[in-house]
């Protein structure tokens, strides 16, 4: 691995691949850009912008640390380094590529860059809460954006019918290139609808969502690098708990008897828990901890929301 702390260098002094590794932490470094799109810190950032321009292995960055960037590839590296110090647009928006995992989408500036939790909870297919695979016959992603979590249940669960829902055309245009990438346009549908409102009552097994929830002081301080994301998928209301409200307010009526909701809203534990007192919510353990992504059987959710 580079040493961080080796002097200064000059770009037209870099030729391998760990020499531009090491002027673009800098350049980040300096420029003190914020993280949390793929990354949280300026070498990772960097590492991830070489790989790709050098198209090498995402799982072998030791073993591309000698090789020699050609002349377009330093011209390339250059300038998107130069772009994300000069811009700070969130560097999965310049390589139009999001990672969940081991599983690549395309992402533009029409959607947030996925961050999901519940990406990781998909991998063993929400177990032990669905405790077969072939007993989720319809699944459904509320607030889709680009799609990411449609293709992940898609994947868990192969016989499975999945529905994506986003209020955002623009949003659903993204999500249908990435369900086309993955061969799963005849079992993803991708439906414009504010939340519930134009599912007529389809009933299904799990529902997954990663709605808005970021509150509004939240908002007011967001850095630079958030703020080029739309700030339509990210603004969740004064307590950040508008959509949720909403989610847990509908979602019964169009679950099945066993079915399953399961909703991701970031640092609002504390907040929902005071709302909704009565709920018996179970918190799922992933990665970041288990304050962030909650689980409702469809019986304990509020029955005011049944039609």
């Amino acid at each position: 691995m580079p040493d961080s702390r080796k002097p200064e260098r000059n770009e037209r002094s870099c030729i391998t691949f760990e020499e531009w590794l090491h002027y673009a932490e800098g350049r980040f470094r300096r420029a003190r850009l914020v993280f949390g799109h793929g990354t949280d810190n300026a070498f990772d950032e960097a590492a991830w912008l070489l790989l790709h321009v050098a198209k090498h292995s995402y799982d072998d960055l030791a073993g591309a640390l000698t090789r020699v960037l050609t002349t377009p590839q330093r011209r390339r590296a250059l300038a998107l380094i130069e772009a994300r110090v000069a811009t700070h647009k969130p560097l999965a928006h310049l390589l139009h590529e999001a990672w969940l995992g081991d599983r690549r989408f395309y992402v533009d500036e029409r959607v947030i860059v996925p961050r999901s939790h519940i990406a990781e909870l998909l991998r063993d297919g929400l177990r032990p809460w669905i405790r077969s695979r072939t007993q989720v016959q319809a699944a459904l992603d509320m607030c889709t954006g680009s799609g990411c979590l449609a293709v992940l249940l898609a994947l868990a669960y192969p016989r499975t019918r999945v529905d994506a829902v986003d209020v955002s055309a623009p949003a659903l245009a993204v999500a249908r290139r990435n369900v086309k990438d993955y061969g799963l346009t005849s079992r993803v549908r991708l439906v414009r609808s504010d939340l519930f409102d134009k599912m007529n009552g389809t009933r299904y097994d799990v529902i997954v969502a990663n709605p808005p929830y970021v509150d509004a002081k939240g908002m007011s301080r967001l850095p630079r690098e958030y703020r080029l994301e739309p700030r339509l998928a990210l603004a969740g209301g004064r307590d950040g708990l508008d959509f949720v409200r909403r989610i847990i307010g509908d979602a019964r009526r169009h679950l099945s008897a066993r079915g399953v909701l399961v909703v991701e809203i970031g640092h609002n534990r504390a907040v929902l828990e005071r709302a909704y007192p009565g709920l018996a919510f179970t918190w799922l353990q992933t990665g970041a901890g288990g304050d962030y992504v909650f689980l409702l059987g469809r019986d304990e959710l509020p029955p005011g929301s049944t039609s």
